[in-house]
């Protein structure tokens, strides 16, 4: 009789473990949902912390395209869940949050993060693993060099310092001013570090100056030192390639101290905050950036619209992103062989011709979105308005716009409302 009993127990329980664990799909194997059921996504940003419009804006996106492609029928008729982690905008909880999202929840693959520095510290974890990443905006070119699972369907700071410098100029040259650029970036910032680096090299090949050179560390509260420097070399520009959270105090402080030339910077500029920080401190100034909101073109205005009803607001450019990465994905999903992490990493990597908010998405050999468009935007009179348009399919030129500018407010406030597939930090 005790023969038998531990027979019968032995029995129950290998068939509990043969029949109570679903496979995995997450990590390069097969499937984590039965089958049939929801296609777990992860998402890691910066929800919360200094950065924190960049996380929400993308998630926004996120949710909406998700939502999108689960009404028009899913994947093969299979949801998408998208799981969401808060990163804090801090480097060490991004490995925290894709680290959950692998082991704990199994994923099939991961979308995130703004910053270059959170990718860079999460994109190993994902290769490692064998979960496609999809960064929406991180620009630096070394996020995608951590693996073939890493892609980025935004430009990179090797594209975007060039135009930069092709613009400042161009800029000074219409306006009759000296060549001459002074630099203000972030030593904790690798987004920083790699724009000033592209920049100062094409600008100088232009003939132009760098005349001076201070940092800062992102949250500094005071950067009088280092503009009382940079106001000793006159420059003709001020180029500060950080994050919205510094450039309105930057800003502030500039003009408090009779700095009158204006701040040039990169896509770190995009938030809904910038102008309200920094406010009049701001007007003439530029920042490069991955579209336009006011673009009459049906791809954009229909996004836009659609963004305003559901969320009351604008969408800025991490929102168009952030769409355009999910949207990405899912395509990516519907076209690979099995939902497994090689299958769907050789799917990405074969995305061509796949029309984006941001533009049409090709993604090329070294995993980054080819011939992106990037725009120039200037700030006038509290508002933001196109100042010139790179196109790469137009042959790369800098075409300035002399349109006037859309009387087009960037926020209009207000909660945005639940998003019915979306799980704060997941299962």
């Amino acid at each position: 009789m005790r023969k038998n009993l531990i027979i019968f127990i032995t029995l129950a329980v290998l068939s509990f473990g043969l029949l109570g664990c679903p496979p995995k799909e997450g990590t390069g194997n097969t499937s984590t949902s039965a089958a049939g059921g929801e296609i777990l996504v992860g998402e890691y940003g910066s929800m919360t912390g200094p950065q924190a419009t960049f996380g929400q804006s993308t998630h926004n996106g996120i949710m909406m395209a998700a939502d999108e492609v689960n009404v028009a029928g899913g994947i093969n008729g299979r949801k998408v869940k998208v799981l969401s982690e808060d990163d804090q905008s801090k480097q060490e909880e991004a490995a925290n949050a894709v680290t959950k999202l692998i082991s704990q929840n199994n994923v099939l693959a991961i979308i995130g993060e703004v910053a270059s520095s959170a990718s860079i510290a999460a994109a190993p974890i994902c290769q490692s693993n064998k979960v496609p990443m999809i960064t929406p905006s991180s620009t630096n070119d070394e996020v995608t060099r951590k693996g073939d699972y890493i892609f980025r369907i935004c430009f990179t700071d090797s594209y975007q310092g060039e135009y930069q410098a092709v613009f400042a100029d161009q800029w000074a040259a219409a306006s009759a001013k000296p060549k001459t650029v002074a630099m203000l970036t972030d030593v904790k910032s690798d987004y920083s570090q790699g724009l000033a680096k592209v920049f100062t090299a094409k600008f100088t090949a232009l003939g132009g100056k760098i005349v001076g050179t201070q940092s800062y560390a992102n949250g500094d509260s005071d950067f009088r030192s280092q503009l009382t420097a940079i106001k000793g070399t006159n420059p003709s520009l001020l180029y500060v390639p950080g994050y919205y959270t510094d450039i309105g105090q930057i800003a502030i402080q500039a003009r408090d101290l009779g700095i009158t030339a204006p701040l040039l910077g990169g896509d770190g500029w995009e938030s809904p905050k910038l102008i309200e920080i920094g406010g009049k401190a701001l007007e003439g100034s530029f920042y490069t950036n991955h579209y336009f909101y006011a673009d009459p073109s049906p791809v954009v205005s229909g996004f836009v619209q659609k963004y305003k009803e559901r969320y009351g607001q604008t969408p800025d450019a991490l929102a168009a992103l952030g769409y355009d990465a999910m949207k990405t994905l899912a395509d990516a999903m519907k076209r690979a062989s099995k939902l497994d992490g090689p299958s769907l990493r050789d799917a990405i990597g074969q995305t061509k011709g796949l029309v984006g908010v941001t533009g049409t998405i090709n993604i090329g050999p070294e995993r980054n979105a080819m011939g992106k468009k990037l725009v120039i935007e200037e700030i006038k009179n509290g508002q933001l308005t196109l100042k010139a348009t790179i196109d790469p399919a137009k042959g790369g030129k800098v075409e300035m716009n002399n349109a006037a500018p859309a009387a087009v407010t960037t926020t209009t406030g207000g909660p945005p409302p639940a998003a019915a597939t979306t799980t704060t930090g997941g299962n």
